[in-house]
């Protein structure tokens, strides 16, 4: 069946693969980039190659108010999405604090793809979908550091984020689900150390290829093999849905990450 599928970060390593990929299946897509000229070009390469419609938005997901005025716009040129992949996200970076005062990697991974799945359910199709790309890296999430009041090295900076955003998107997911909606909200780990820009300037190696990781991306995003997986994680290092971070499962815990990035975004909305 077609779909309209949002893919932020589209621009290049995983989120560039699995546009194409899913631009070869017929899929209509929403291309998401930061920077005009390259969601631009990739447009227009994924039209002239698959013959698909493709719509672009651009945002800085490193900007709070960004974030939520690009909901606004996809919500205002868009009656409903199919689905939604919150692939962006930053490790190392050479401004690590945003203008928000937050910690980039918290701003981008964390917060911006919690306000993307929750702002955005309301567009999702009743039998939709939102994956939120994970990693097999998550360390416990220091609340200080989530709120902007702790610098922490690059490492320390993304597992928190990923682990938070896995936190999120279990106790979102579960929340749809005890609705008794349709609507599935699931984080994946895409497989360690695939071939990004991201692992390649962190880790000064190559990586594995990259259609591994977009592959475990559509499959999230269309195949019944996820009609049933609210709230849970998939870890692709072991190819199957996995137990995450022991945090993740800690009931308050994950009120308390969900409740800081709440007050993070109250914050943000009032000063602005």
């Amino acid at each position: 069946m077609h779909k309209t599928i949002l893919v932020t970060g589209a621009t290049d390593g995983i989120g560039l693969v699995t546009v194409k990929m899913l631009a070869e299946l017929g899929h209509s897509l929403i291309i998401h980039g930061r920077t005009p000229s390259k969601v631009e070009a990739v447009a227009n390469e994924i039209e002239q190659a698959y013959k698909v419609n493709v719509a672009t938005i651009v945002a800085d997901l490193s900007s709070l108010s960004a974030v939520h005025n690009m909901v606004a716009e996809l919500k205002q040129r868009f009656n409903s999405i199919d689905v939604v992949i919150n692939n962006a996200g930053v490790y190392a970076v050479s401004d690590t604090i945003t203008a928000d005062n937050l910690d980039v990697r918290f701003a981008v991974n964390t917060v911006a793809a919690y306000i993307l799945t929750k702002d955005l359910l309301p567009l999702i199709a009743d039998d939709g979908r939102i994956v939120n790309l994970s990693s097999a890296a998550q360390a416990s999430v220091d609340l200080t550091a989530l709120k902007g009041d702790k610098p922490l090295a690059d490492g320390q900076a993304y597992a928190q984020s990923k682990l938070a955003l896995t936190m999120f998107s279990r106790s979102l997911g579960l929340l749809e689900q005890q609705k008794g909606t349709d609507k599935v909200i699931v984080s994946i780990n895409p497989k360690s150390l695939l071939g990004s820009k991201m692992v390649k300037t962190a880790y000064g190696i190559t990586g594995g290829d990259l259609s591994i990781g977009a592959d475990i991306l559509l499959r999230a995003a269309l195949s019944d093999e996820f009609l049933s997986a609210a709230g849970q994680y998939f870890d692709n290092d072991i190819g199957a849905f996995g137990s995450p971070h022991p945090d993740a499962l800690n009931t308050v815990k994950v009120e308390q990450v969900v409740e800081t990035i709440e007050s993070v975004i109250a914050a943000n909305a009032a000063i602005n």
